[in-house]
């Protein structure tokens, strides 16, 4: 069983930066993928990256060119550093791990095929 703690949340003002990480633990799949989502209140909760054992990665639209996901094999430990922030940033965001299988279903970055999840952390980007 994969165990997941996030940590970075925090406030900041339109324009700043919050670097996110994501600490696993327990067994961790030698082929996998991780990544971030995020959730606001009343919506849906959406992929914003996802990052594979070996390197490739995705990203929201949204995101793109604003937000970096990284990873550091030896510590088990994804990064998303988040540059550039709006306000429409802000929301809790979690972890996410799952098994890499031979299909694509990783980069669809849908919530519902990722089995492992962290607690989450609050971010809040001010105008």
């Amino acid at each position: 069983q994969v165990q997941l703690v996030e940590s970075g949340g925090g406030s900041v003002q339109s324009g700043g930066s919050l670097r996110l990480s994501c600490a696993a633990s327990g067994y961790v799949w030698t082929n996998y993928c991780m990544g971030w989502f995020r959730q606001t209140p009343g919506k849906a909760r959406e992929g914003v990256a996802i990052i594979a054992n070996n390197g490739a990665t995705t990203y929201a639209d949204s995101v793109k060119g604003r937000f970096t996901i990284s990873q550091e094999n030896a510590k088990n430990t994804v990064y998303l550093q988040m540059n550039n922030l709006k306000p429409e940033d802000t929301a809790m965001y979690y972890c996410a791990a799952r098994p890499r299988g031979l299909g694509g279903e990783c980069w669809l970055m849908r919530p519902t095929s990722f089995g492992a999840w962290g607690q989450g952390t609050q971010v809040t980007v001010s105008s």
